[in-house]
């Protein structure tokens, strides 16, 4: 069933738009829940009482300080991801949110710390733990939704409330519509008190509404002088007493402000985000971001790189990457770039799309060839240039000799990069080569393929299936190896 999948991707030009599992990128710092905690505390911000732990010993002595007169304590695990209390760690331990007495803290901390926490939004790797915020248990009577974010409508921050919480904001716009409170922020002028309890009415708060208004004002303060792009509070709570407390917050920050908030930026977690999004900045600062696909993709150009992705899944394939190698396609970068998509073990073709404006295209060929060269490239490369010496470039490229494909533009090689991808390689081991050649036959059959389908077959009965796939009527190519295949792939493509 998977390789009848497999093949059915493999010959549709209009698949369905799917959206492929993200690593988190590197352009916007995020902080864990007790970092955030402690930034606003030094606001003025009402946050619950808590430490972070990084041991059993650690989650021991706080359980002990934290307890409140029932002997309970709140750990959380912190992760940048959402989802917490409903997620599962691998270790099939569930939640990541627990409400335990000091007894059981440790014992629950043994199983937390330094597992991995899968939520909705970490994706099926999930994230690893490696501390826990023990937090005073609060006694909390209302929930509610605060954010202030950048607004591209109004060109600056904008508050948005609602007087439910609790859950994501996109639930509460569909059951709450009415509920939901925006009011942009004049950067010049800042959050004003008629701005800052017209909030306060809007999330309806029972307590002292002039207080209220503070912590709001006080939120955005926070938000300017931090340099946050997002400041998402969910839930604002109320407390008996009707006092604000934010409960749980989010907060992000924009690195082009790294060089004024050096001790924010200190706090980043790197075990929290992709190895290759961690090194992207390193490596010649390229803007990388990791997906579920097979197409590599290096693009000059973020827009021109999305477009790039939107164009391969049209033509029935899925990126890897997104890559932007920014202005300058020269061979140590174009290199590097290589190198980092090669990281992923799931690219099986790399299409290169490079506007030449002012660097000619003959010059970024001779960088790509050279490029490909020194990394030793052994799977097909599609390039699209377009600009300066673009023909000059192009047949550069023909000539070189090596597995690369010039196209005439950004459909044609799309389409050959999703060709170049759907090389089936198979080795035999207690399935017979010949059993699978028929099934693949079967599963082309079924699908109505039209695109070439270059196969490696390695095992038992290899020659017996490689004369079933040569005979059998269809765009299939047995190829004799890995190497053979590559070039079997450039060859079809080129014919394409």
């Amino acid at each position: 069933m998977s390789l009848l999948k497999l093949l059915l991707a493999a010959s549709s030009k209009n698949a369905s738009l799917q959206t492929p599992l993200q690593a988190q990128q590197w352009r916007f710092l995020n902080v864990h829940e007790y970092q955030g905690a402690a930034l606003m505390s030094k606001f003025g911000i009402n946050t619950p009482p808590g430490t972070p732990a990084f041991s059993v010993d650690d989650v021991t002595k706080a359980a002990k300080h934290w307890a409140d007169e029932n002997g309970e304590v709140v750990l959380k695990s912190q992760i940048l991801a959402g989802g917490r209390g409903l997620g599962k760690f691998t270790s099939g331990l569930q939640g990541g949110v627990h409400m335990v007495t000091v007894a059981q803290a440790p014992v629950l901390a043994e199983q937390m710390l330094g597992s991995v926490l899968v939520t909705k939004q970490t994706g099926p790797a999930g994230k690893p733990v490696n501390t826990l915020y023990v937090a005073q248990k609060m006694k909390l009577v209302r929930e509610m939704y605060f954010a202030i974010l950048l607004d591209r409508k109004s060109a600056g921050p904008i508050m948005i409330g609602c007087s439910q919480g609790g859950t994501s904001i996109e639930d509460l716009a569909e059951k709450f519509p009415d509920k939901i409170v925006k009011i942009p922020i004049d950067i010049r002028v800042g959050c004003t008190d008629a701005q800052a309890l017209a909030m306060a009415t809007g999330l309806a708060v029972t307590g002292d509404k002039e207080a209220a208004a503070q912590q709001i004002k006080a939120l955005y303060e926070l938000f300017v002088k931090t340099d946050c792009t997002m400041v998402e509070v969910n839930p604002l709570a109320e407390d008996p007493s009707g006092k604000l407390i934010a409960a749980d917050a989010k907060l992000a920050f924009d690195d082009n402000a790294a060089y004024r908030q050096a001790d924010i930026f200190a706090m980043k977690d790197d075990s929290q985000i992709d190895s290759r999004s961690v090194l992207s900045p390193v490596w010649n600062n390229l803007n990388y971001v990791t997906m579920d696909g097979t197409i590599g993709c290096m693009v000059n150009g973020a827009g021109l790189a999305m477009a790039t992705m939107d164009v391969i899944k049209l033509a029935g394939g899925e990126p890897a990457n997104f890559l932007d190698v920014g202005g300058g396609a020269t061979k140590e970068r174009v290199t590097e770039a290589f190198k980092l998509i090669l990281s992923s073990d799931k690219v099986r073709a790399i299409l290169v799309n490079i506007f030449g404006g002012i660097v000619r295209c003959d010059l970024i060929a001779e960088g790509i060839i050279a490029a490909v060269k020194e990394v030793g490239l052994k799977i097909p490369v599609i390039v699209r240039l377009q600009g300066t010496n673009v023909d000059q470039g192009r047949e550069l490229l023909a000539n070189s000799g090596l597995a690369i494909t010039p196209a005439d533009d950004l459909n044609d090689a799309a389409y050959k990069a999703v060709a170049a991808a759907n090389i089936l390689s198979h080795a035999g081991g207690i399935m017979k080569c010949d059993v699978i050649a028929a099934g693949i036959v079967n599963a082309a059959k079924q699908v109505n393929i039209k695109v070439p389908l270059i196969v490696r077959l390695e095992g038992t009965n290899v020659e017996r299936g490689k004369e079933i796939l040569r005979t059998s009527g269809l765009a299939i190519i047995p190829a004799e190896d890995l190497d053979d295949a590559a070039k079997q792939a450039v060859k079809s493509i080129t014919k394409a």
